[in-house]
C-alpha cells in the first residue's frame, strides 16, 4: 500500500512545488513508483514536469466533478516510474462546487485511496491556501511535508498551518502526522536566515530534515523548461540537495532504494 503525503504551506513562494516535484523525481529515479497530484489551480507542478496544459488534457477537476476515471487522467512524465494527475486553472472553480457535495472534505480521499495499490508514494502539491482543496488533501494524507523558506514572514504564518493540521487530525483524519519540515532557499551567509533556521529547528525539533535546499538559480530555471532539476542540471547545487533530501526521506521511511551517483543515468521513459 502506498503512502500519501501532502506538501503544504499557505504561504506562497516557499519552494513547495519545487520540493514536491524534485523530491518525487529523485524517489522515482531510485526505483520507487510515484504519483504527483497537482491540486494547485496554477498548475505549476504539471508544467514543471513537462505536461502541456494547453493540450486539452483531462485533469484533477474532471475527477472531482465525476467526469473522468483516474486512469483517464494520469499522465506519464519524462522519468520512468513518475506519473502525475495534472491540473489547470479549471480547478479554481472546483472549491465552490465542492461546497455543495456530500462528504466534501473527503472527495480526494475517495479518489486517491484506490490508487495506493499502484504507487509507493502519492505526493500532493497543495495550493498556497488553507481552503477546502487543501483540507481535502490533508484528509486524504498519511503525512505532511512542510517546505519553509528561511525568512521571517513564512515563519510567522506557520501557526495557522499547524492549527489546521490539528483540526484535521481531530475531526477528519486521526492518522495524519508531520512527515518533516524542509528548509528552502537557505543562504548560509545571511544572519537572518541562520536565526530563522534556528527558530524552525527549535519549534519542530527532529521533524526538520537535516538536508536543506540552498538558493540556486538552476532550480528557478528548471520549471520553465518543463524538467525536474535532475534532468535540467544534474550537477547543480540544487540537484545535489534534492538527491540528498530523497535519500534522507527514504531512510526515514526505512525503505531500501537504488543509490544514485554522478555516473548513474536517469531512466527516461521510452515513448
Amino acid at each position: 500500500m502506498g503512502k500519501i503525503i501532502s506538501f503544504a504551506n499557505q504561504k506562497g513562494g516557499v519552494g513547495k512545488t519545487t520540493t514536491c516535484i524534485n523530491l518525487s523525481a529523485y524517489v522515482a529515479a531510485m526505483g520507487k513508483t510515484v504519483l504527483v497530484v497537482d491540486l494547485d489551480p496554477q498548475g505549476n507542478a504539471t508544467s514543471g514536469l513537462g505536461i502541456d496544459k494547453d493540450n486539452d488534457i483531462r485533469t484533477v477537476y474532471d475527477l472531482i466533478a465525476g467526469d473522468a476515471r483516474a486512469e483517464e487522467v494520469i499522465q506519464h512524465t519524462l522519468i520512468e516510474g513518475l506519473d502525475i494527475l495534472p491540473s489547470t486553472v479549471d480547478l479554481a472553480g472546483a472549491e465552490l462546487e465542492m461546497v455543495e457535495m456530500p462528504q466534501r472534505e473527503k472527495i480526494m480521499k475517495g479518489i486517491l485511496e484506490p490508487l495506493k495499490e499502484s504507487y509507493d508514494f502519492i505526493m500532493i502539491d497543495c495550493p498556497p491556501s488553507l481552503g477546502l482543496i487543501t483540507v481535502n488533501a490533508l484528509t486524504a494524507s498519511n503525512s505532511v511535508i512542510i517546505p519553509m523558506q528561511c525568512e521571517y514572514y513564512p515563519l510567522m504564518g506557520i501557526t495557522q498551518l499547524m492549527n489546521t493540521i490539528r483540526l484535521i487530525k481531530f475531526h477528519l483524519n486521526p492518522e495524519i502526522d508531520i512527515e518533516g519540515v524542509v528548509m528552502t532557499m537557505k543562504d548560509k551567509r545571511s544572519n537572518l536566515t541562520n536565526q530563522v533556521s534556528d527558530e524552525i529547528i527549535k519549534f519542530f525539533g527532529k521533524k526538520v530534515f537535516f538536508t536543506y535546499i540552498p538558493r540556486n538559480i538552476r532550480l528557478a530555471e528548471a520549471p520553465s523548461h518543463g524538467e525536474p532539476i535532475m534532468i535540467y542540471e544534474p550537477t547543480s547545487k540544487g540537484a545535489e540537495a534534492y538527491l540528498s533530501l530523497a535519500e534522507e526521506f527514504l531512510d526515514r521511511n526505512k525503505i531500501k532504494y537504488k543509490p544514485l551517483t554522478g555516473e548513474t543515468k536517469i531512466k527516461r521513459r521510452t515513448k
